[in-house]
C-alpha cells in the first residue's frame, strides 16, 4: 500500500545529492555559512524549516540539527528508539549533521541548563543563523526552546522562528524560496512514519499547501516563512582582512561621526 507521503510533490523529481555542494562553498568560490535549526523533538525542524535547511545545504551551506528530545511520549506510544532512528535518517537525507540534547520530551524548561545546552552547540558549530521555535506556543517544549535559543543566541544578528503546527501567533516578515526543495522536504518528513501517520496535525497536502500559501504572500512559487528576532543582511560575505578594510583616513570627512576637533582631543 502506497503511504500518503509516497506521492509526487513539486522537485520530487530532483535528485537532492546532485542539489547539494560542497560544504563551505556557494558555488561561486565565496564561503558558505554555518545553519543551526534547533527543535524540541524529531520532526520539528524539517516541518518548520526543512525546505529552508535544504537550500542551504544546495547553496554549500554547513547544516546543523539540534533536537533538544528524543520525543518519547508522541504519538508513537514512548518509542522513543524509533523516533531517533527516524530522525538521523532524515538528518541524513537532508545533509544535515545531527546532534542530541539530551533533554526529556514534555519537561523542557528554559533553565541555565538548556541554555547552556543551546549555547555549547551554537560555539561548537560557530553558528552564523538560527532556525528555532516560535515564542507563542500551545506546546510548553517549544516555548521552553524558543526562550533558552533567545537566551544563548543574545549576540547572534540572525535568529529566525518557525511555525508549527502548535504555534498560536506567528507574523513572517522574513521568506526562503523553497520551490525546488518541497518534495524533498516531504521526503524527509516521511522518514518520520511513527509521528507524522499517526498525527491529525501533519498532512502532506497540508504542508505543500502551506508553502505555496506563504509562496504566494512572497510573490514566488513555494516559501517558508519565518518571524525574526534578528535578521542582519551581510552585502559583503566575503570577509576583508585589516589591509583590505579602509582606513578612516580614507573615508570622506562628511563621513566621521565624530568631528575632527574632538577626535584630536
Amino acid at each position: 500500500m502506497t503511504s500518503r507521503w509516497q506521492r509526487t510533490r513539486p522537485g520530487d523529481q530532483d535528485n537532492l545529492a546532485d542539489r547539494r555542494r560542497e560544504p563551505g562553498t556557494d558555488g561561486a568560490g565565496r564561503p558558505g555559512i554555518s545553519v543551526l535549526a534547533i527543535g524540541s523533538h524529531p520532526d520539528d525542524i524539517e516541518l518548520g524549516c526543512g525546505g529552508a535547511l535544504l537550500a542551504h545545504a544546495a547553496a554549500g551551506d554547513r547544516v546543523t540539527m539540534l533536537v533538544l528530545t528524543g520525543g518519547e511520549n508522541g504519538p508513537d506510544g514512548g518509542r522513543g528508539h524509533v523516533r531517533r532512528v527516524e530522525q538521523e535518517r532524515a538528518a541524513a537525507l537532508m545533509g544535515a549533521e545531527l546532534v542530541w540534547g539530551g533533554l526529556q520530551d514534555c519537561q523542557v524548561v528554559p533553565d541555565s541548563a538548556t541554555v547552556r545546552v543551546v549555547e555549547q552547540t551554537l560555539q561548537a558549530v560557530q553558528a552564523d543563523l538560527v532556525y528555532v521555535h516560535a515564542p507563542d506556543d500551545s506546546h510548553q517544549d517549544h516555548r521552553a526552546v524558543a526562550s533558552a535559543t533567545l537566551g544563548a543566541a543574545r549576540r547572534l544578528p540572525r535568529v529566525l522562528h518557525y511555525q508549527s503546527p502548535s504555534t498560536l501567533s506567528f507574523n513572517p516578515t522574513v521568506f526562503v524560496d523553497v520551490t525546488a526543495h518541497v518534495g524533498g522536504k516531504v521526503a524527509a518528513l516521511a522518514c518520520h512514519a511513527s509521528q507524522v501517520e499517526m498525527s491529525a496535525m501533519v498532512e502532506p497536502d497540508a504542508v505543500v499547501a502551506s508553502a505555496r500559501h506563504w509562496g504566494a504572500q512572497a510573490r514566488i512559487g513555494y516559501a517558508e516563512a519565518f518571524q525574526p528576532t534578528r535578521m542582519v543582511l551581510d552585502l559583503s560575505p566575503v570577509r576583508r582582512t585589516p589591509a583590505e578594510t579602509p582606513a578612516l583616513a580614507d573615508l570622506p570627512a562628511a563621513w566621521a561621526l565624530v568631528p575632527a576637533s574632538l577626535g584630536a582631543r
